[in-house]
């Protein structure tokens, strides 16, 4: 049978991936939140063997396996007696080919078995890096809100000094204007008018104001 010599040289290399698994598994209990990339790679990096292993031999195996079943077919259509003193041709193969067979089912199943365990192994390595990077993606959005947060005060405190530079500027250029009316003969208090001019002023920039940061916020929204 063909498939025997690549099932005993396949072998060595199940036992060594499943030593490998086993290590990394025992990592896994105790460093696998700090090194759950490696791991995860080095699993990765195994299940690609064995799979690559797998890949050839699936052909030879399932070549044998046909194989087989045709002689034990072949050996029941002969219907042969049983005869005392020597051994019959089924007798014969079965004892020649069942050990061999068994050696290849074997290792398919090993084969079928580490898959399943590298593919149980993965998963959870994924689970931990995707639960350790919504974390990190959490303390980034958190981080974000209270830097907006702190930009929006910002924000409010220059549009407040801005509105009381503005007024101030403004309510001295009225005041200018109140002293200089006598001039033109007309009598009146400059300090009055000054006075009366400073909430107005103050409402009219804070309105303006609001007005511009209200179109910005629209034109934001729009792009």
């Amino acid at each position: 049978m063909m498939a025997l010599p690549l099932a005993q040289s396949l072998s060595p290399e199940i036992r060594r991936i499943e030593a490998s698994l086993t290590a990394v598994t025992q990592r896994m209990k105790q460093h696998a939140r700090d090194e759950a990339d490696q791991l995860l790679a080095e699993i990765t990096r195994l299940a690609a063997e064995l799979e690559a292993n797998a890949a050839m031999s699936l052909y030879r195996f399932g070549a044998s396996r046909a194989y087989y079943e045709i002689v034990q077919e072949r050996i029941r259509a002969l219907a042969e007696t049983a005869t005392s003193g020597s051994e019959s041709l089924g007798a014969f193969l079965e004892r020649r080919l069942a050990p061999a067979m068994r050696t290849c089912q074997s290792i398919e199943e090993r084969q079928a078995n580490l898959s399943r365990k590298l593919a149980r192994a993965t998963s959870l390595l994924r689970s931990w890096i995707d639960v350790e990077l919504e974390r990190i993606n959490m303390t980034l959005l958190n981080s974000m809100d209270r830097r907006a947060k702190m930009q929006l005060r910002l924000q409010q405190t220059v549009e407040g000094l801005s509105v009381a530079a503005i007024s101030y500027y403004v309510v001295g250029l009225i005041g200018y204007v109140a002293k200089g009316v006598h001039l033109f003969g007309i009598e009146f208090g400059s300090e009055i008018v000054t006075a009366i001019s400073v909430p107005v002023v103050v409402l009219g920039i804070s309105l303006i104001v609001r007005n511009i940061r209200h179109r910005h916020s629209e034109e934001g929204d729009t792009q």
